[in-house]
């Protein structure tokens, strides 16, 4: 099952570099370590033996996103290697199959992410968590609240290397306006000697504007008070470190309480999101749904409920198995949100049927915006993989737009469920409102699939091209 995030990311950072330079002249650790990130992780790997081969790498693409090296190179020495990986400002982690106290002191020492022993129990999962990590906190902010600068520039660089997007704030209020002005923030590491308000009180002010699904804070001091820590965690704080803390420390810890958030957030999408298509699902909907509608009522907004369904769906199951169906449904739910877009609310209700709310149109916009809907996805084309076949549907939708700002959402729906029974009695492939149905597609004779039976509302075709 793969793990869903949910954050606010902020533009740009959709298209990250992805690649993996892996520097290591052991053909079986290399084999091992590339089929472990491409299949848990999905990210392309570059395998090379040697420093000049790195270099050449690194000049012929731009897309890289970290090193893994072994410091036992052909041409060049343990610091040489070091060397050029700090100077390509990349992030940068030693695999060594050699235990080496000092030496791993001394690379810790550096601006190298982490020194990974290879054959310890469970290192190649924990290479594939860390690079996983690493690639994942590029679209974290952490927020560093801090009034000393030289600690707040510690923490902040720490962060850096970690791979987080580090804002800096020398007090509450400093702390409180950037986590205000930033939804991308996730981590907040809080200090708790600050003038105007200690850290533990503001941790309480933080956690009353942001959830513990949303906010991780880390409390942090130099006292040794022995209250003081569970004075942060009753206070909200997630977890709390005594100063001076280490490298290794810091970063278990940051990286302990990110991974509880991503699980958090995990859980709730598999309890709100459709397994299937990702987007919200029928108990999901009906909670969203009643939030949004009085509040669209009471801004005197019209709002048209609307059910969609897809066109003899079970044809496509028995013609072509469940996996084509499946196919079908997910290629459906990506028109349908990129129709909608923020407005509106969306859902697949079960099966074949979608579910949608959309605020603010009158009745010819309304005909026009579900007509437009229905006429992608009857454009629309599903190729299915590895068959050589490609699918083609309809849809039928039902459509009721609100008659007083007193109409209740379980009769929005059901008016929209009725009329869709009327699209359907009424030949498919068109629109019901109001008793009124009209389709504008042209029936272009009989559609066949590739084995020759005739099926009026569902094409598939062979693909070409």
């Amino acid at each position: 099952m793969q793990l869903i995030f949910r954050n606010t990311t902020p533009a740009g950072n959709d298209a990250l570099p992805q690649r993996i330079l892996l520097v290591e002249n052991s053909r079986a650790y290399t084999q091992v370590v590339c089929e472990a990130i491409r299949q848990k992780l999905g990210l392309p790997v570059t395998v090379v033996a040697t420093l000049a081969e790195a270099r050449a790498a690194l000049q012929s693409r731009e897309d890289w996103f970290m090193v893994l090296t072994s410091l036992v190179l052909a041409d060049g020495t343990r610091d040489q290697v070091v060397e050029f990986f700090l100077s390509q400002g990349l992030p940068t982690v030693v695999v060594s199959g050699v235990y080496d106290e000092d030496l791993r002191q001394q690379v810790l020492g550096r601006q190298i992410v982490d020194y990974v022993l290879k054959n310890t129990p469970g290192s190649i999962d924990y290479l594939v968590w860390l690079v996983q990590r690493l690639e994942r906190n590029r679209r974290i902010g952490a927020l560093v609240v801090d009034d000393s600068r030289s600690a707040r520039a510690h923490s902040a660089s720490l962060l850096r290397l970690y791979g987080f997007r580090v804002i800096e704030a020398a007090d509450a209020q400093e702390g409180m306006a950037a986590l205000e002005g930033d939804p991308g923030i996730r981590l907040a590491i809080v200090d708790q000697e600050m003038p105007g308000m200690k850290g533990d009180e503001f941790t309480r002010q933080l956690r009353v504007r942001h959830a513990r699904d949303h906010l991780a804070i880390i409390g942090i001091s130099g006292t040794q008070n022995a209250s003081l820590i569970p004075r942060f965690l009753k206070s909200g704080a997630n977890d709390f470190l005594h100063k001076p803390f280490s490298r290794e420390e810091f970063f278990c810890r940051v990286s302990q309480n990110i991974d509880q958030l991503e699980l958090i957030g995990t859980l709730q999408d598999l309890a709100t999101r459709d397994f299937l298509t990702g987007l919200p699902n029928r108990r999901s909907f009906l909670q969203q749904s009643e939030e949004k509608l009085p509040q669209w009522q009471a801004e005197s907004l019209p709002v048209t409920a609307a059910v969609i369904d897809v066109d003899h769906f079970k044809h496509i199951n028995d013609t072509w198995g469940h996996e084509a169906g499946d196919c079908a449904l997910r290629a459906l739910a990506a028109v349908i949100v990129g129709h909608t877009g923020d407005a509106a609310l969306s859902a697949r209700f079960g099966g074949e049927e979608f579910c949608m709310l959309v605020p603010g149109l009158s009745d010819a916009q309304s005909w026009s915006y579900f007509d437009a809907l229905r006429r992608k996805i009857e454009e629309m084309e599903v190729t299915l993989p590895g068959s050589g076949v490609t699918l083609r549907m309809t849809a039928s939708i039902g459509v009721y737009r609100t008659q007083s700002h007193d109409d209740r959402l379980h009769m929005l729906l059901g008016e929209a469920d009725r009329h869709l029974y009327l699209a359907k009695a009424d030949g498919r492939n068109r629109i019901n409102t109001d008793g009124h149905s009209e389709s504008e597609t042209p029936q272009a004779g009989p559609r066949t699939s590739r084995y020759g039976e005739s099926l009026p509302y569902v094409q598939a075709a062979a693909a070409t091209g």
